[in-house]
């Protein structure tokens, strides 16, 4: 199957709640002998006889007369529905909204989901949006909405439902695993700016990148964050690259952020692919690494967790298949299907599942997902209270004794300033305290432990 960036498109993410979609793009053509031996197979007239037998009854007997672009618009989403999660219809607004996701800016809560049991299961909350914020989390099952049950509601109802104008509420009834009783998390709509990477300083000479979502242009903006990062601190020790509740986005990007890493002059296995797909022609699209990482090889470290999807496991899955990275947290989503958006006449679409995707070492990621090499779950510690701030205070330490020998390397004063010490983050202006990750972040704090120790056994 060859590549016409300017014929199909091909969607590679999770159904998305608001922007319905969330996704992208490249290009495909079939062959002519595949396309010959389709128009050569016999039309199911029996099959035909019976759909229009069913319209002829609707617009007959149903209670009140239905339009046949109704009708039809509802058949072709039935169909596709059927079919699997990720296979739709998309109308008019639908395809409207595709495309403004991918390009970063749509209206709603910030969620992306998926149908699972008549309900509605969150895939992951995009960073710094409504739901992140009122407390949304991925694999929270949302199971009525204001007063109105999810269960009987289509895809689309449901979605239309959590729509609205900025600035209004829609309280979430959501189940939870861990807790007892539903719970019920008031969100107030917005339009929704999605940032894709964030970057800043975790330590000295240890950077963090955040990418919550692959647009269009967040690989560019992956190698502007790098080189910032290089420029404002100094030469970069490793990298810590967080891709956790990033539910997917455009494959293109994917892949350029996964080059981004690789150096084809130093893997030699799996003929330096990134990511290769499986159709049921048979057909393969590869997608190879070239010359040149940006890291120079400094260590990296990726952290998932079950909202890392689709483009995201592409990536951990290309990085920890060619060892150039150690991938931490717990284990991914699992979808591993590629999707074809075939446009169709007057701006509607048609979304299809058309293939598998898999990774450099011929890995299917479908329904299994990426299994980290460290596990490291996502665990609260809490942060010590003033109580016990006041009872270490009264304990005494070597240091607290008078006349204490100084340590023979440098102060003690020093020792401890290295310990606790704010860090600027050049990159974005802020600042972090590094002794509060442990409890702000520990999935993190032990991800940055971990690098630490490459960048050791590397030197």
């Amino acid at each position: 199957m060859q590549l016409y960036r300017n014929k199909f498109i091909t969607l590679i993410s999770i159904i998305g709640c608001l922007s319905v979609f969330s996704g992208a793009l490249f290009a495909a053509e079939v062959k002519d002998t595949d396309t010959k031996e389709v128009k050569n197979e016999k039309l199911p007239i029996a099959d035909l006889q019976r759909f229009t037998k069913v319209i002829e009854y609707i617009k007959e007997y149903y209670v009140k007369p239905i339009n046949d672009d109704v009708l039809f618009e509802n058949a072709m989403r039935g169909m596709l529905q059927g079919l699997d999660p990720h296979s739709s219809y998309l109308d008019v607004e639908e395809f409207s909204d595709l495309k403004a996701s991918t390009a970063g800016k749509f209206g709603g809560l910030g969620v992306e989901i998926l149908p699972e049991d008549g309900f509605i299961r969150v895939i992951s909350p995009i960073d710094d949006t409504p739901a992140q914020r009122a407390g949304v989390q991925a694999g929270d099952l949302i199971v009525r909405l204001n007063d109105t049950p999810v269960k009987g509601l289509s895809m689309r109802e449901a979605i239309e439902m959590m729509r609205g104008e900025k600035g209004t509420k829609i309280l979430l009834t959501i189940i939870r695993q861990g807790e007892n009783k539903p719970l019920q998390i008031s969100v107030i709509r917005d339009t929704i700016n999605v940032q894709s990477v964030r970057s800043k300083m975790l330590d000295d000479n240890y950077g963090y990148l955040r990418v919550s979502q692959f647009q269009s242009n967040s690989g560019d903006d992956l190698s502007r964050a790098v080189q910032a990062l290089k420029k404002n601190n100094g030469k970069l020790k490793g990298l810590i690259l967080d891709l956790r509740n990033n539910p997917g986005g455009v494959l293109d990007t994917a892949v350029q952020i996964a080059d981004a890493f690789l150096d084809k002059d130093k893997i030699k296995q799996y003929d330096n692919v990134i990511v290769y797909t499986k159709g049921r022609m048979g057909s393969q699209i590869i997608e190879k690494a070239h010359s040149g990482d940006i890291l120079n090889g400094a260590p990296i470290v990726v952290l998932v967790n079950s909202g890392s999807a689709s483009a995201s496991e592409i990536v951990a899955g290309a990085l920890q298949d060619y060892k150039r990275a150690v991938i931490v947290g717990t284990q991914t989503f699992g979808k591993g299907s590629v999707q074809t958006v075939l446009p169709l006449k007057d701006n509607r679409g048609l979304k299809l599942t058309t293939a598998l995707y898999y990774t450099p070492a011929g890995r299917s990621i479908q329904a299994t997902g990426i299994k980290p090499d460290i596990t490291i779950p996502n665990v609260k510690i809490p942060a010590p209270n003033d109580k016990d701030k006041e009872q270490n205070a009264l304990l005494l330490r070597e240091e607290d004794l008078q006349g204490h020998l100084e340590n023979g390397n440098k102060s003690g004063a020093e020792s401890k300033t290295v310990e606790n010490k704010t860090v600027e983050n050049k990159t974005e202006g802020k600042t972090e305290n590094k002794a509060d990750l442990i409890y702000t972040d520990y999935q993190l704090y032990e991800a940055l432990n971990i690098l630490k120790g490459l960048t050791l056994t590397k030197s």
